[in-house]
């Protein structure tokens, strides 16, 4: 499904990633926080499998990783690194399930999108699979057909639940300038020819025939014009990177029905402003957008910056409430 201006995200929702290795309280924590839109949680404190790149790389269908001392690399069969994230995987979709009894709504999942998995996945020589652009066909094909499974059995799990994929693209922006390193690391990879990135992520985008796409990135420069064409039907970014030079694709974007899901809690341990503070900056680019305030609740989501993985599990718990209460305070107070 493209740009889904008819689909109505929840006020907030997590990025993904939660510390601790307990499928069940994270489970527990992200459905008692967020009872209008929850997520899958992943735990990359588990290790190898569990992280992101792996977690992912266990979806794959025909493609197989394992884990070497320079990260994950294609092999010929599945090996005990793919066992692993997919048993994972599946203990924390029993989680979920669990969970989510009766639950009906949107319900959030995460994958590595095409391009970071390209930059990050490495081919038997030892290089990027991003150095090989038949390679990243073959790869973006393999995970087209992983999440159309994954998706499948989300919605066969919890069947009251709208599914909403979230693709996780961190290295997009690095991809598409070239900054992407070589092995030898003396190198950056050829920047990735613009239309080329984008006719591949609408490819992946357009395997969710039944629910909206979300585009996640906590790197600077998120390329929100690119994403909405390729059909991301929302954006996910840190907040606190956000510039001047961004102003006209967000209001471009929003204009078009593409919705905002803005970081705007710190992802690591520190103190949290309250929850009107922490909207302050959405505010303020809507009022410098020219957008209608009544339209601010409807088009944004509140989440963290990033992933959790890094903070407390005290911490994780209390970004998250935080998040309910900045999207209230947003509601009750658009102006």
């Amino acid at each position: 499904m493209s740009n889904d201006t008819e689909f109505r995200f929840g006020p907030a929702t997590g990025v993904g990633s939660l510390p601790g290795g307990d499928a069940r309280e994270a489970a527990k924590t992200v459905t008692g926080s967020f009872e209008d839109f929850p997520h899958l949680a992943e735990l990359p404190a588990r290790g190898p499998g569990a992280d992101m790149i792996g977690r992912t790389a266990g979806l794959l269908v025909e493609l197989y990783a394992r884990v070497e001392p320079s990260g994950w690399r294609i092999g010929d069969r599945p090996g005990r690194d793919t066992r692993r994230a997919r048993s994972w995987l599946v203990e924390d979709l029993d989680a979920l399930e669990e969970f989510t009894q009766g639950y009906e709504g949107a319900l959030k999942v995460q994958a590595v999108g095409p391009w970071t998995l390209a930059a990050n996945l490495e081919m038997k020589n030892g290089e990027a699979a991003l150095s090989d652009p038949g390679a990243c066909r073959d790869l973006a094909g393999s995970l087209a057909e992983g999440l159309r499974a994954h998706l499948a059995e989300v919605a066969r799990r919890v069947p009251g639940a709208r599914p909403v994929l979230q693709l996780d693209e961190p290295s997009l922006t690095a991809v598409l300038r070239g900054q992407v390193r070589t092995a030898s690391g003396y190198r950056t990879h050829r920047a990735v020819d613009r239309q080329v990135v984008e006719a591949t992520l609408r490819d992946v985008v357009g395997v969710h025939t039944t629910g909206p796409v979300v585009v996640h990135s906590c790197a600077p420069d998120v390329p929100f014009a690119l994403l909405r064409r390729a059909g991301a039907a929302a954006v996910s970014f840190d907040a606190s990177l956000l510039t001047e030079r961004d102003d006209d694709a967000i209001g471009e974007a929003v204009e078009a029905g593409t919705a905002l899901f803005a970081g705007v809690v710190p992802a690591v341990d520190g103190p949290l402003s309250d929850p009107a503070g922490s909207v302050m900056g959405v505010r303020t680019l809507w009022r410098r957008l020219g957008l209608r305030p009544e339209l601010l609740a409807q088009a944004v989501t509140v989440t963290p910056a990033c992933g959790l993985a890094g903070a407390s599990p005290a911490y994780a718990r209390r970004a998250l409430a935080h998040c309910v209460r900045a999207a209230r305070s947003l509601a009750d107070n658009p102006e």
